[in-house]
């Protein structure tokens, strides 16, 4: 952990003469000299205590808000009519407008604290408590999101904030953002395994599954989770109906409710997307929206739901009390199942869009629970003779739950875990694993994680917004690539590859065979890991493991090659990388796959992209900045 150093602690100690508590904690930390252990474990308690405290406060303060707004506030104006319910949202929404106009920003968000993790560097100042008062505010006036994803925000944002006052290296200021996730999401849900597995697998990366990296997240979940259960209780967010399994071909069925899962899922996600671009102005007939002030955007938002809530008061909310419903059996017509998922669709869509302030965890859940219960009607309509051998509608519910919300936030692991946390009914996950399976394959095909803001965080770029992710789509690849990579001859030795390479400092290369054709590309990992084949087994015999003096790059290398064309679009080469997680692709000619024009590599891609949003910011300042100039300066 790399801490002050005593001459700055120095320093920034005369400056005060009550030094600030980062500057008391780095000293208590540079005096005692903690072992990695004794460290791992009071950030873990830290992180854990002071998340859990976070989502109870946050909870607290979302029921007392929804109590002085529909009891206190409606005692006063419901004498009116019913129609005054409208002014609840509308006046949830001035609030929160006030607090945008007031503060401009609420901080960032979860992916944009992780791309700050991934770059070392925080861009944007952290805002927990504004931004959980702003999320009180609208979820206790009923807007249509959900309070996991400020739960999982306000642990994230005080795993990041603990990393900045101790000033630790990068990879542990990941380790703190993923859990703090963690510890956030098994407070906010009573469920520290789907914590767990939610920052493993969506913070962290699948990458990160080291010891010490999950000692760190399982104890600051459990210690999260036990302060939740001290102050909101230990029952879990839903109380389940038992499953009951009433016959094995009732399998894909739940395969039939992946697949409309899957479907709702992407119009969940693309709507919000679509009402954030109406409201930002940059969708035709809706540029009028751009043109008025952000703060006004709330009211606007607040006036759409109230409206609404007159003939719908289901969406109002967090909606687990309609969700409960629909998990207890209670009778709700098919009209009305599909009425409500339609108009959740929408209203969730307007409250994100409208700057209200909330998760997406909750409305997928509502979702999928509507989802789930008009499937099981539709079924027992059409079918009556099956009706005796399929499970009942709460079943088709709960898993429903679990397949939108795994096919939205591309989770799949901490949906299925959650929800088993929550049913603690092992004979629920085969159909709940297929569905979601199902339902998160479908979504990948047919939308892929690659075209989202996450691939270009993981190429070391911070969160895009939409302008700027379309800078992405006018680049071609003749721009980033290199015009002359390094190139071997297939027939060259590994140790005389090796050697070369670190001559070069080259990280990869392509293989060429005599008249210089294309015929593999290869990395520094492909040599380490046929020179390991010696360290790690020095008595197998040659014919085991192969004569290294004598075995070739074309023996190694990777022959089954995508390619790039110089003339295509950047994102789409990025896309196909990010498909195979591959950190390079040759450029050749497209009537000619053998012919060698280039190499694009990830860091090559970051660099470009940032050359770009800069050249484009430079417009505003300066007459003229030629696209040749950028380019030849590369």
């Amino acid at each position: 952990m790399t801490l002050l150093p005593p001459t700055e602690l120095r320093k920034a100690t005369e400056q005060s003469t009550f030094p600030s508590p980062s500057i008391r904690l780095a000293y208590l930390f540079n005096r005692f000299q903690p072992s990695p252990e004794t460290v791992v474990l009071l950030l873990a308690l830290l992180i854990g205590g002071g998340s859990g405290m976070g989502v109870v406060t946050f909870h607290y303060l979302i029921q007392l808000i929804h109590r002085l707004m529909l009891e206190n506030f409606m005692g006063v104006v419901g004498v009116w009519g019913a129609w005054t319910l409208a002014c609840v949202p509308i006046l949830g929404g001035l609030i929160v407008g006030l607090m945008r106009w007031r503060s401009q920003d609420f901080g960032p968000g979860l992916s944009s604290l992780i791309a700050a993790s991934q770059k070392g560097e925080i861009k944007r100042q952290l805002r927990p408590v504004t931004k959980m008062l702003a999320a009180a505010v609208s979820l206790g006036s009923g807007a249509s999101l959900g309070p996991e994803g400020p739960s999982v925000e306000i642990g994230a944002n005080f795993g990041m904030l603990l990393s900045v006052v101790l000033q630790v290296s990068q990879e542990r200021q990941r380790l703190l953002l993923g859990a703090g996730a963690a510890a956030g999401l098994a407070a906010g849900f009573n469920a520290p395994i789907a914590g767990v597995f939610f920052a493993l697998e969506v913070v962290l990366g699948a990458t990160s599954f080291a010891t010490s990296a999950v000692s760190v997240v399982l104890l600051a979940a459990v210690v999260a989770a036990l302060i939740a259960h001290i102050g909101l209780g230990a029952q879990p967010a839903f109380t389940l109906p038992v499953y009951q399994v009433r016959s094995p071909l009732e399998l894909p069925l739940y395969l039939g409710l992946g697949l409309w899962a899957s479907l709702v899922s992407l119009t969940y996600t693309q709507l919000i997307r679509l009402a954030k671009a109406c409201f930002a102005g940059r969708v035709p007939g809706f540029t009028w929206l751009g043109k008025i002030p952000k703060h006004i955007h709330p009211i606007i938002g607040g006036a759409i739901i109230g409206a609404v809530a007159l003939h719908f008061p289901q969406i109002l909310g967090i909606g687990y009390e309609t969700v409960e419903a629909m998990l207890q059996d209670v009778e709700f017509s098919l009209q009305l199942l599909i009425v409500l998922l339609l108009v959740k669709l929408a209203m969730t869509a307007i409250s994100a869009g409208s700057g209200f302030v909330g998760g997406v965890f909750a409305p997928a859940m509502f979702l999928g629970a509507s989802l789930g219960s008009a499937y099981a009607k539709i079924l027992a309509n059409a079918a009556p003779a099956i009706s005796d051998f399929i499970a009942a509608p709460p079943a088709y519910a709960m898993v429903g739950m679990a397949a939108v919300l795994a096919a939205s936030v591309r989770a799949p692991l901490t949906a299925i875990l959650l929800l088993f946390e929550l049913t603690q009914d092992y004979r629920i996950v085969l159909p709940l694993m297929a569905a979601v399976g199902l339902s998160v394959w479908l979504v990948e095909r047919i939308k892929p994680n690659s075209n989202s803001n996450l691939n270009l965080q993981q190429i070391g770029l911070s969160e895009l917004k939409d302008e700027q992710a379309e800078i992405l789509q006018q680049i071609i690849v003749e721009e980033a690539m290199h015009p002359r990579p390094k190139q071997l001859l297939a027939t060259m030795t590994v140790i005389e590859a090796a050697m070369e390479m670190i001559r070069d400092r080259s990280r990869s290369a392509l293989v060429v065979n005599e008249v210089g054709q294309l015929v593999g590309i290869l990395s520094l990992e492909d040599i380490n890991r046929t020179l390991s084949v010696w360290q790690n087994f020095p008595d197998l015999s040659i014919e085991d493991r192969g004569d290294l003096s004598n075995q070739t790059l074309i023996d190694i290398c990777t022959t089954d090659i995508l390619y790039a064309w110089q003339d295509e679009p950047l994102s789409e080469a990025l896309d196909r990388m990010a498909l195979r997680g591959l950190h390079q692709l040759p450029v050749v000619a497209r009537d000619n796959p053998e012919q060698i024009l280039g190499l694009l590599e990830r860091e090559q891609i970051a660099l470009t992209c940032n050359i770009a949003v800069t050249r484009k910011a430079l417009r505003h300042y300066l007459p003229v900045v030629t696209k040749t100039n950028v380019v030849n300066s590369q």
